[in-house]
């Protein structure tokens, strides 16, 4: 961005990211809204959780997207018997009979690692958890008495929310670390399932990956871009005050006078929407509204990203947790309904 104004070199990046968006949708159809969430996220340089049934596409939208962002890549499938010391090493018998070290995943790549794909999360113990969550919290590792860091990492994840046999689910910590968790479901659209069901063009997901244009975005410019979003992109101080609102409707939704048929609202939350998650839902609705094409952050923008940056930040008293899916989103929407509008 060296020798060009901000307003310049965002527009030329919007158009990268458009352009981003429009090669995801090649190969990835029918999912419009999750690849603009995913895009957001991008440039908000948030880490993602995908969610959603066996088959709907989460693992080649994030594989079309870490190959369009370009850069060191690596995966990691999450299993039971998986421990933190095989994300940093792996140790072997050489030709020659003795013991070696290698370099795991996370430190193949060397500090230009770009993204970090962890497929199936849930499947993995807690200790592999808290290990990733130092990696997505502070983008560095420890590991043969020496710190390694990687300035340029985003971690994507994809969790299997149906099986729950030899599955752990996320603590807390872990899942407010997700800058996003978005849900990838089945398209409606009867012409898309056609599509993918009866064109072999998406039979074969290695081939279909390998036609997305690598390296349409520089992910060492990331971060850089990333903050002049924010920067650029304002809030009102009516924004502000309904942004409040809705926090507070969110936290306190007996007080706020929030009814929900067969749930106590005074009882319901018992933490979460914290002020990190606030923040985070400001970051994604600047880049969303930088998206769009504007340096103002208007209602629409917060609607648009609420319930994916915010629900999962939502902890419940215990009696509601089985039905938390469905009571948070209903949550969000009685919030938008009880408070104004500006």
């Amino acid at each position: 961005m060296t020798g060009t104004s901000p307003r310049i070199a965002l527009e030329e990046w919007r158009e990268r990211a458009r352009a981003f968006e429009l090669e995801i949708a090649r190969v990835v159809i029918g999912q419009q809204r999750v690849i603009r969430l995913l895009t957001i996220a991008i440039f908000a340089r948030g880490h993602v959780l995908l969610e959603g049934d066996v088959g709907v596409g989460k693992t080649t939208l994030l594989r079309a997207a870490a190959r369009a962002i370009g850069g060191p890549y690596q995966r990691m499938e999450g299993s039971i018997d998986l421990m933190p010391s095989d994300l940093l090493y792996h140790a072997a018998i050489g030709a020659d009979g003795r013991p070696r070290i290698e370099n795991g995943p996370v430190l193949q790549q060397g500090p230009d690692l770009a993204i970090f794909f962890f497929n199936e999360i849930n499947r993995a113990r807690p200790q592999v958890h808290a290990l990733l969550l130092r990696l997505m919290a502070e983008r560095s590792v420890t590991a043969f008495n020496k710190e390694f860091g990687f300035p340029y990492l985003q971690v994507f994840a994809d969790r299997n929310r149906l099986e729950k046999e030899e599955t752990f689910e996320l603590p807390a910590a872990a899942r407010d670390r997700f800058f996003m968790e978005i849900m990838v479901e089945t398209p409606l659209d009867r012409e898309v399932r056609r599509e993918l069901v009866f064109n072999p063009r998406f039979h074969n997901v290695d081939a279909l990956i390998s036609t997305i244009h690598a390296d349409l975005i520089d992910f060492r410019q990331l971060d850089a871009v990333a903050e002049a979003i924010q920067a650029s992109v304002h809030t009102s101080a009516t924004l502000e005050n309904y942004l409040l609102s809705l926090w507070e409707a969110i936290r306190y939704p007996g007080a706020a006078g929030i009814e929900l048929e067969g749930v106590d609202t005074e009882r319901l939350v018992n933490g979460g929407a914290s002020p990190r998650g606030m923040s985070y839902l400001v970051r994604a609705a600047r880049v969303r509204a930088w998206l769009e094409g504007r340096d103002m952050v208007v209602p629409e923008d917060l609607r648009e990203v609420f319930v994916e940056t915010v629900a999962h930040r939502i902890f419940l008293d215990l009696v509601y947790e089985l039905r938390r899916d469905r009571i948070v989103r209903d949550l969000c929407e009685a919030v938008f309904d009880k408070v104004p509008t500006p």
